[in-house]
């Protein structure tokens, strides 16, 4: 993006800002000083634990609104869950939501499924989109927040299934507070991190985050490393005006490992150290800069606006040897390689103004908001070819099926793929939340997209190009019998241009097609008979629909009748239960399948790593000031890896437990055990020949210490 159009940007942005003072700042009303944080309050280093429940629902309507009062499913992860579970990446922390299976990503990427819609790029970072492909660890994250069901409103394109945000610790002007942990696993996998807040004076603060990580497991070669540095500034400009700006730095070198074969209809067992993969072969390694300034202002007690700019740079390069399937009745093993490289530069702007108001005897909360994006991405592909001990090389090997083996001269072959992407999204948006009389409110709104994509395979110069114009829709009603208790009704849309989710090539024949379609409708019920535990429960149907298939009148040209549709149960429980048992529980029925043949697949296929029945426990009991102990179970059914519904990974239930003992204010100590009875089971799949064994028992142990 050219210095002439970011300071456009810049100027739309504090044009917008300065146009709502103009207009509003004479509008009256009270509004409580912490109902206007749009961003939540961070937790720093503390004595004083916040628990696992969470009242914050401003990512799922950009406004200060209760999660109550949000009609939509959202499940949280806090940072004390977080820490009692000693996770520290976000696919460990995502295996205790339901609703939600986890992806062997290649070359260890994040890739989820939420309500049975396979995602890469359904990630956000405060609000922000963070949709590259990559590792994202937790060292500088306050909370994760996973909200279900599409959502273009507040989103954009893409989170058909839901999206997954992250929230970030920032600095506080509140003295000096520090944290330092260790740990390490009886694998060899150890990390050290700290997080150190300071106020600079009375109107500014600094706060560093930052994490060293060694990788280790049962798998065999396996190694690599984790760095990530996070400081952030928070300043007030005035009593009312406040810059809060950040950095974070990641790098994520490893070796690559893919899992391991099917053998027939299910995974291959016996085999779960086995490194599938050639040691010196198989690595990745991706570097990760993401900047942001948001200011916000409030003009008066009713109305405040914000404006975000956020640059992240993602580059991503990583190659592999993997295997195919087994071969000759399952003595031999076939593999296949390739290197794949991927860089990523995205500009983001973001503002937004929220107005309290009243018309007779119906209150408003207005959104009225709007986003620009710049986003230029590459991608390159070479395969890997083997010596054949004749001279020549194939892109294939077969060798026969051992603990550990060997590989011939490993060559990458030319360029097999070469895209270069340019994408272009300019949004609007206004959205109104209503409170007619007590107990009735109305939350409605559009957003107006504008997504223009220009692609190029430039080894053989084929170009794809397309702009769409779409309308989502978001209406939602809530009836509240009391204000502990909310009952609502919700329909929402969003929509995937035919290019993918990463946009690396559009077609000339997918550029004539319209985008593919996620309806979302769902009921729920939310219930907090405390301020510290909160019960919700929903059901929903998701329908997708435009999906490229086979065109009924003629099975020789492709046309828009693919679809499918996912309904499902979704259960939890979050919070203090009594004032020393804390739990997060949950409960999701999943049932979905192919509707009309596409380019999925025919019709009546189950969708992919779509478990029936999904269950995970975790929780905590303090016996005493000083000492605890925690439990965890996660169920997950049965679930086909693919499309093809040819290999099932088998249902499975895994254990971990904690314990926990606190020295004194500044020194404890912590024990977590992951999969406490050794059960060997597969959580995870990229296809029907890479699924992922899960670890054998394994202890970590830790140490914190608070300044």
């Amino acid at each position: 993006m050219t210095s002439i159009s970011k300071g456009w940007l810049l100027a739309g942005a504090a044009f917008f800002v300065a146009q709502a003072s103009t207009s509003f700042a004479e509008t009256g009303g009270d509004v409580a000083e912490q109902d206007r944080q749009y961003l939540p309050d961070g937790i720093i280093v503390s004595g004083q634990r916040e628990g696992y429940a969470e009242d914050d629902g401003s990512s799922g309507t950009k406004t200060p609104t209760p999660v109550i009062d949000v009609p939509q499913t959202i499940t949280f992860i806090t940072e004390d869950q977080l820490e009692d579970q000693s996770n520290r990446q976000l696919g460990d922390a995502l295996r205790y939501v339901p609703g939600i299976s986890i992806e062997t990503g290649e070359g260890h990427r994040d890739e989820i499924f939420i309500r049975g819609q396979e995602t890469t790029a359904d990630f956000y970072l405060d609000g922000l989109r963070d949709d590259a492909q990559y590792y994202r660890s937790l060292y500088n994250v306050e909370r994760v927040e996973v909200l279900k069901g599409a959502n273009a409103l507040i989103f954009g394109r893409g989170g058909g299934g839901g999206v997954v945000n992250r929230v970030s610790k920032s600095a506080r002007i509140n003295g000096f507070e520090a944290q330092f942990d260790a740990s390490a696993d009886t694998f060899g996998a150890f990390a050290l991190s700290g997080d150190v807040n300071s106020t600079v004076s009375q109107a500014s603060a600094m706060r560093i985050n930052a994490t060293y990580e060694e990788f280790d497991s049962n798998r065999d070669f396996y190694a690599g490393h984790f760095i990530g540095i996070s400081p952030t500034v928070t300043v007030e400009l005035g009593p009312a005006t406040t810059l809060t700006a950040s950095y974070a730095y990641d790098e994520d070198d490893r070796m690559v490992d893919r899992g391991n074969p099917a053998d027939g209809s299910g995974p291959l067992r016996g085999y779960r150290d086995t490194q599938f993969g050639d040691r010196d072969f198989n690595h990745t390694l991706s570097q990760v800069h993401i900047a942001r300034a948001r200011l916000d202002h409030e003009f008066s007690a009713n109305l405040s606006a914000n404006a975000t700019l956020q640059f992240a740079d993602y580059d991503k390069a990583y190659q592999n040897i993997l295997p195919d399937g087994l071969r000759n009745s399952g003595a031999d093993v076939q593999f296949s390689g390739y290197r794949d490289t991927q860089a990523r530069q995205n500009w983001l702007a973001e503002a937004n103004l929220v107005w309290e108001a009243s018309t007779g005897a119906l209150d408003h909360m207005i959104l009225a908001g709007f986003e620009a994006s710049w986003q230029d991405s590459s991608n390159g592909r070479a395969n890997a070819f083997f010596a054949n001990g004749a001279g020549g090389t194939s892109n294939r090997f077969t060798t026969p099926l051992a603990d550990i083996f060997t590989f011939p001269a490993i060559t990458l072959g030319a360029a097999a793929r070469d895209r270069h992407s340019e994408l272009e999204v300019l949004s609007g948006y206004v959205q109104d939340q209503v409170d007619i009389g007590e107990h009735l409110q109305l939350i409605a709104g559009l957003r107006w997209d504008r997504f223009d994509l220009r692609t190029v395979e430039q080894l053989t110069a084929l170009r794809g190009d397309r702009v769409d114009e779409k309308v989502s829709p978001r209406i939602g009603l809530i009836y509240k019998p009391s204000g502990h208790l909310s009952l609502y009704a919700s329909y929402a849309t969003s929509f995937l241009p035919q290019a993918g989710e990463q946009f690396f090539l559009l077609s000339p024949g997918d550029a004539a097609f319209a985008p593919e379609k996620f309806t979302n409708y769902e009921i729920g019920a939310k219930w907090a008979p405390s301020d510290k535990l909160f019960v919700t429960a929903a059901h929903f149907q998701l329908e997708r629909t435009n999906t490229k298939g086979p065109d009924p009148q003629n099975p020789t040209l492709v046309a828009l009748v693919g679809e499918s549709c996912t309904h499902g149960l979704e259960f939890n429980l979050v919070g203090k239960i009594t004032p020393a048992w804390q739990a997060n529980i949950g409960y999701t029925y999943l049932d979905g399948e192919i509707t009309s043949t596409s380019s999925f697949g025919a019709e009546g296929l189950r969708l992919q790593q779509l478990p029936k029945h999904q269950f995970s426990a975790w929780t905590r009991y303090d016996f005493s000031e000083q000492f605890g102990l925690g439990l965890g179970v996660i169920y997950q059914d049965e679930q086909f890896t693919s499309f093809s519904n040819a290999v099932t990974l088998p249902d499975y239930v895994r254990v971990d437990a904690a314990a926990y003992y606190t020295m004194n204010e500044r020194l404890s100590l912590q024990v977590n055990v992951e999969n406490l009875f050794d059960a060997s089971y597969f959580p995870s799949a990229h296809g029907d020949n890479n699924i992922q064994p899960g670890k054998p028992i394994s202890v970590r142990l830790g140490v914190w210490v608070k300044i």
